[in-house]
C-alpha cells in the first residue's frame, strides 16, 4: 500500500478525478503490475496495473489507494475489470465518498473476491483532500490567498503593490497555484493590476498545465487584458460566490485558489465559503492603503471570524501562515458518550 500511495502522488492534483495508485502482487510477493491515474479521460490506476500484469493478474492481490469505482464514466467500472482479470483479493485504503462511483467493494465481494478496506486510509484521504471535500459538499474547496504588510495592507495609498513580498514567497504562490483547478479574482483586481494569473516556473516560463482563470463581476474588462491571453482558458462570471462555485463544480474544478481583492474576499468569507487561508506577511509597514479584506459585518470582537493556525513557514524574510476555520460551536456537536 505504501508503494501504491507513492504512485498515487504522481497523479495530477488539479484534476476532476482523484489521485489513485494501484499495485498488483502475486502469491510470492512479486509485483506483477502497477499504475496510477494520469488524469481525466485516461485509464484508471487499476486498469493500467492490470494492463501491465496481463495474465499474471489472475490470483493476485490488488492494493489500491481508493475503493475501486463501480460506475460507467469516461471509462468502465474498475471493480468489474478486477473481477474479469481474476484478481483474488483487493486491499484498498480510502472508501470512495463519491455516491455515483461507490459500491465497488460490495461488487467485488459479491463476485467472490476477498476485500479489505481502510489500510492507510488517512494517508490516502490526505492525497485527495480537495477532491473528497468537493464530492461530499457539492462545491470546490476554497483557498483564499492574500499577501500583505504587517499592518494589514495589500497595497500602498497610491495603489502600488508590486512587490510586497519577496521572491521566495512569490515562487511559493506559483507552486500552490499549480495544485488548483481555478484561480478566481474580481474585475477590480484585473482593472487595477492587469495580472496574467498563470502558473509560472522559477525561470518565468509558463507551466504546461494551467488552472482556469475566473474573473467575477459585472464591470467590463479591456479586450487586451492579460487575463484574456491564450496562455490559459478564462471564464467571466457575474454570479455571487455560491453561484461561482456551482459553475466551477459543474466544470469539474475541485480546488479554487481565491486571489480576489478585499471586496471579493469579504463576499466569500461572509458567505462561509472560505475553507483555508494562505496568508503571506511581509516585514513592511505602510500605514495606509488597501486592506486585506473588506467589510465583514463584524461590529464586536465576539462576532469576529476566528481561525486555527495549522502551519507556519518562513520564506526568505516573509512568513506564510496557513489557517483553517474553527468549528462552529453553535452547531450541534457529536455526542461524546459522556453524561
Amino acid at each position: 500500500m505504501d508503494r501504491a500511495l507513492m504512485l498515487a502522488a504522481r497523479s495530477p492534483r488539479a484534476d476532476p478525478n482523484p489521485r489513485v495508485g494501484c499495485v498488483l502482487v502475486d502469491d510470492d510477493g512479486r509485483i506483477v503490475g502497477e499504475g496510477w491515474h494520469h488524469g481525466a479521460g485516461t485509464p484508471h490506476a487499476e486498469v493500467e496495473a492490470l494492463s501491465g500484469a496481463g495474465p499474471d493478474a489472475a490470483g493476485a492481490t490488488a492494493y489500491v489507494t481508493l475503493e475501486p469505482c463501480n460506475h460507467h464514466g469516461r471509462t468502465g467500472p474498475c471493480a468489474e475489470a478486477l473481477l474479469r482479470a481474476g484478481v483474488r483479493r483487493v486491499v484498498y485504503a480510502q472508501a470512495d465518498p463519491n455516491p455515483p462511483a461507490s459500491g465497488g467493494a460490495a461488487t467485488l465481494a459479491a463476485g467472490g473476491v476477498e476485500v479489505l478496506g481502510g489500510v492507510r486510509a488517512a494517508e490516502a484521504a490526505l492525497l485527495n483532500e480537495a477532491w473528497t471535500f468537493s464530492v461530499t459538499h457539492g462545491r470546490p474547496f476554497v483557498t483564499w490567498k492574500v499577501a500583505g504588510t504587517l499592518d494589514g495592507r495589500t497595497a500602498a495609498a497610491d495603489g502600488t503593490s508590486a512587490w510586497i513580498t519577496g521572491q521566495p514567497a512569490r515562487l511559493d504562490v506559483h507552486r500552490l497555484r499549480s495544485r488548483c483547478g481555478a484561480i478566481v479574482v474580481g474585475t477590480g483586481t484585473v482593472l487595477a493590476d492587469d495580472p496574467r494569473l498563470t502558473v509560472r516556473r522559477p525561470d518565468g516560463t509558463e507551466a504546461p498545465r494551467q488552472p482556469v482563470r475566473v474573473v467575477v463581476g459585472r464591470r467590463p474588462i479591456p479586450a487586451d487584458a492579460r487575463v484574456l491571453s491564450p496562455d490559459a482558458s478564462t471564464l467571466l462570471l457575474a454570479d455571487d460566490p455560491a453561484g461561482v462555485l456551482a459553475r466551477l463544480q459543474e466544470a469539474g474544478v475541485r480546488h479554487v485558489w481565491l486571489e480576489g481583492g478585499a471586496t471579493l474576499a469579504a463576499a466569500f468569507v461572509t458567505a462561509g465559503l472560505v475553507d483555508e487561508i494562505v496568508a503571506y506577511l511581509a516585514p513592511v509597514l505602510v500605514g495606509s492603503g488597501s486592506p486585506l479584506v473588506g467589510d465583514l459585518g463584524v461590529a464586536t470582537l465576539a462576532d469576529a471570524h476566528r481561525y486555527a493556525l495549522v502551519d507556519v513557514r518562513r520564506l526568505g524574510d516573509d512568513v506564510r501562515l496557513t489557517l483553517r476555520p474553527l468549528p462552529d460551536l453553535s452547531e450541534p456537536q457529536p455526542n461524546s458518550g459522556k453524561e
